[in-house]
């Protein structure tokens, strides 16, 4: 909108100036006078203004074949600066699509540790989370009673049985019994010693301890807890619904295992290693950016997409959960030094970018205009590669190239008027 503004302005001024004089009696556009005298004045008209028959009467930035002139009053008033250029860490990218994926460790499933009825269930629902250690169920059966029953018994006769064991013992270091005897009563407590810890574990893997459980405390249900946090994806059981074991009864997927699949393309492939890091966003959640590092990169080529699957961990505050959603991604390459400008003191006309120089210490300063590869922007300053070398003297215009621009443009509209 500057250039335009400036364009305008001083367009408006030079067509005025060029077209815009009354034509009188002897001021060189007299029409009467011969050919030879109109040639005359026309040649001492040009030598009194510029090469382009632009006369800098007004003050305006001159053009000449040297380029564009202003004076430093000129330059001060519009703020022109001088400077050299800086140097500036940029860290350069390589773009990625990909998903919101979990690895299949991230998923788990629930199953009935043994037959019964589905009794007390809590009222989940699809899409919810869980927690760990949460209560989902419980599950009755008559033989859990029978288990901890046999138990109790097994525990008891164990008891007595090392009472029997160790009278045969005392009976034997006396030559008053029979040793026989003995290895039946040391055999018999091994077998029952072995039947009691079966049926503990049993009764463990069921959830029900066995150290603390007396004739007082057996139970006729067991309960069935979540064994991880995270996302139902599935429930397939309720109320008065008797389930095999095995059964599956809910399925979760655990957030915690959230990462990036990123596909990066084969000509890029090579920039990419381990620990580098990651900014993406998911576009159906918004445009918030989150941050995540370089975990594992794929050793297959996909033929179809020229790609190569690159796996992000997820690092600080994770998008709101949803499996699968599509992301944008940038992997941030190793800082690089690079010579650069202020971003106003790089102009892009088309497809050409370029610089302005001249002498900073001259008293009408002429300005060049050098050709420029830009490259990335970071915090206000632009990446400049030279196509020529800075004349000798010259300093670059840091602040008001958009100013000398415009002006150069005002000129090219005078000449083709």
């Amino acid at each position: 909108m500057n250039i335009i503004k400036y364009i305008s302005i001083i367009a408006l001024t030079m067509l005025m100036l060029s077209c815009g004089h009354n034509h009188t009696e002897g001021d060189g556009h007299d029409h009467g006078h011969d050919h030879s005298s109109h040639s005359n004045t026309d040649r001492h008209d040009h030598s009194s203004n510029d090469n382009f028959g632009h006369h800098d009467d007004h003050g305006h930035g001159g053009h000449t074949e040297g380029g564009l002139h202003l004076s430093q009053a000129q330059a001060k008033t519009v703020g022109l600066e001088f400077g050299e250029f800086s140097s500036i860490k940029v860290n350069d990218f390589v773009k990625a699509t990909g998903v919101l994926g979990l690895p299949a460790n991230a998923h788990s499933t629930i199953t009935a540790k043994a037959s019964g009825i589905i009794v007390g269930n809590k009222k989940f629902v699809e899409g919810g989370f869980i927690s760990k250690g949460e209560l989902i169920a419980y599950l009755e059966n008559p033989e859990f009673i029978e288990m901890q029953q046999q138990y109790l018994e097994v525990k008891a006769e164990l008891a007595l049985q090392k009472l029997e064991v160790d009278r045969q013992q005392t009976l034997s270091s006396e030559n008053a019994g029979i040793l026989k005897d003995l290895q039946q009563a040391l055999a018999k407590s091994r077998i029952l010693s072995t039947k009691a810890t079966g049926i503990s574990k049993q009764l463990e893997y069921l959830g029900i301890p066995t150290k603390s459980l007396t004739s007082d405390n057996i139970k006729d249900r067991i309960t069935i807890y979540s064994p991880v946090g995270g996302y139902i994806s599935k429930i397939d059981f309720h109320n008065g619904m008797y389930a095999e074991r095995s059964k599956t009864l809910m399925d979760i997927i655990s957030s915690q295992h959230l990462h990036l699949e990123l596909d990066v393309f084969e000509k890029d492939i090579a920039k990419v290693r381990q620990g580098l890091k990651i900014s993406y966003n998911v576009p159906a959640l918004g445009n918030k950016m989150f941050e995540g590092s370089v975990n594992i990169i794929g050793k297959e080529f996909d033929n179809k997409s020229k790609t190569v699957r690159v796996h992000g961990h997820l690092e600080g505050e994770n998008p709101q959960f949803i499996k699968d959603l599509f992301v944008n991604a940038k992997i941030w390459l190793t800082d690089t030094t690079v010579n650069a400008l202020p971003e106003q003191a790089v102009i892009t006309d088309g497809a050409t970018s370029f610089i302005f120089v001249g002498y900073d210490d001259a008293e009408e300063i002429e300005f060049k205009k050098l050709a420029v590869i830009a490259g990335s922007t970071i915090d206000g300053y632009t990446a400049v590669n030279l196509v020529d070398s800075i004349p000798s003297g010259m300093k670059i215009v840091t602040k008001g190239s958009y100013y000398i621009y415009a002006q150069s443009k005002v000129g090219e509209l005078a000449h083709e008027h």
